[in-house]
């Protein structure tokens, strides 16, 4: 049976995340970037299988990422629930507000669904100050939450490796649930109706049944990979909202490749660590990204990990003509 190449890609990039860390493993600083690439790589790839291939324009993913973490963190410190509970529960939080906010856009397209997701996305913020009597920390933000816990090993702030392989099994599971999902019957629906609604209506595809789908399976998933975090972070506040780190998820997106699978993963670790590297140069880095950007959508429209599967593509078809043409 042959493989297709974006499982290749998946397994052959996961691989090489799991035997990094044996030569780097004394560098606290690069294994604690790796996570942190792990977890908003992630988050891409899940708002990408929104974006690229069901084809909804939301903004929504930083909302189901704050409500993800916050239940899972608020569950952990105050009622002591185990992380390997509260982390579901996150997950199943943000799923229900993502169905929530997936019924009134039942029946819009673009930029509606577009302007209601960010709707959510601005007003999650003072929400969370509002409601500091319930545990959210308000405007200080949740502080001090437990770590992850296997029987008696608690995970350490310093010793990185037990959060970097559960954070890279975490990552693997849910662009796992991803594939499956964009791969099978259910995601060709999804290709169908971005495509085109029409056509795929008459061969009796439910649009409003699989977009309220889409919104439950891509918050539930980003609220894991959410609730995660707070347990790696040990804190969080209505901060994680902000600008900067929502346009660096963009530039994952639009780097790696919007509609490519496993692309706006891979983009996570390019930006980020690209992020790290043009740190010294403060607030000008963002000019950098910019230009970035503008060169990205130029030169590759299709993102990196697209550009170079048409490379190959087209060098396979070139070689097949080629010995074809052989006498």
């Amino acid at each position: 049976m042959q493989l297709r190449k974006e499982l290749v890609t998946f397994i052959g990039v996961f691989v090489l995340l799991a035997l990094l860390p044996l030569f780097i493993h004394q560098n606290t600083y690069m294994v604690g970037l790796l996570i942190t690439c792990l977890i908003w790589g992630t988050m891409a790839a899940v708002w990408n299988f929104t974006m690229g291939y069901a084809g909804i324009f939301t903004f929504g993913q930083f909302g189901f990422f704050a409500v993800g973490a916050y239940i899972s963190g608020m569950l952990a410190k105050h009622l002591g629930v185990s992380a390997w509970i509260s982390m579901p529960a996150g997950g199943c939080g943000a799923c229900l507000v993502g169905l929530l906010i997936g019924i009134p856009c039942m029946r819009l397209k673009g930029s509606y669904i577009a302007l209601i997701t960010w709707a959510l996305h601005l007003v999650l913020g003072p929400m969370i100050k509002v409601a500091e009597p319930l545990g959210t920390g308000g405007s200080t933000g949740l502080m001090s939450i437990p770590s992850i816990q296997i029987g008696g090993f608690v995970f350490s702030r310093t010793g990185l490796l037990p959060w970097y392989y559960t954070g890279l099994m975490i990552s693997f599971l849910i662009l796992l649930v991803v594939y499956r999902i964009i791969f099978s019957p259910v995601g060709l629906g999804f290709v169908g109706l971005r495509d085109s609604e029409d056509f795929a209506r008459t061969l009796g595809i439910n649009e409003y049944k699989y977009k309220l789908l889409v919104f439950g399976i891509s918050a539930f998933l980003t609220g894991l990979i959410g609730a995660f975090y707070v347990h790696y972070a040990g804190a969080i506040s209505p901060r994680i909202l902000g600008l900067d780190i929502f346009l660096l998820v963009m530039l994952m997106l639009i780097v790696g490749g919007i509609g490519v699978f496993p692309g706006a993963f891979i983009g996570g670790f390019i930006i980020l660590i690209l992020n790290e590297i043009l740190r010294p140069l403060g607030p000008y880095r963002f000019l950098i990204f910019g230009a970035v950007v503008i060169v990205a959508i130029k030169a590759m429209p299709e993102g990196l990990l697209g550009r170079l599967n048409r490379l190959l593509e087209t060098k396979r078809t070139d070689s097949k003509a080629s010995s074809q043409a052989l006498p």
